[in-house]
């Protein structure tokens, strides 16, 4: 498995190493450590490409984290998904 440094991310989905940071901060993003550098696993990769996305469609950041925490590979979550969803939909 590959593994990316937060450069290689901010110049994939051109975004700026602070706005990493700044998700990290939140919560959002937990890389690894190796000595001072941070490194980002393909599930962390995941996740900040399902942030930017939510991002795009209009979603909070909380909204973002909810739908990302419920994602579990190898388990459906529809009915939880379906949940959120219509919440979602209700405060718009």
């Amino acid at each position: 498995m590959a593994d990316y440094s937060i450069s290689q991310l901010a110049k994939e989905f051109a975004v700026t190493t602070r706005t990493i940071r700044h998700y990290e901060d939140l919560g959002l993003l937990a890389p690894a450590r190796r000595g001072q550098t941070r490194v980002y696993s393909p599930a962390d990769r995941t996740r900040l490409r399902l942030i930017l996305r939510g991002k795009r469609l209009g979603l909070s950041l909380d909204d973002s984290r909810e739908i990302i925490d419920m994602y579990e590979p190898g388990k459906t979550n529809v009915d939880q998904l379906k949940k959120l969803i219509d919440a979602i939909q209700a405060q718009r």
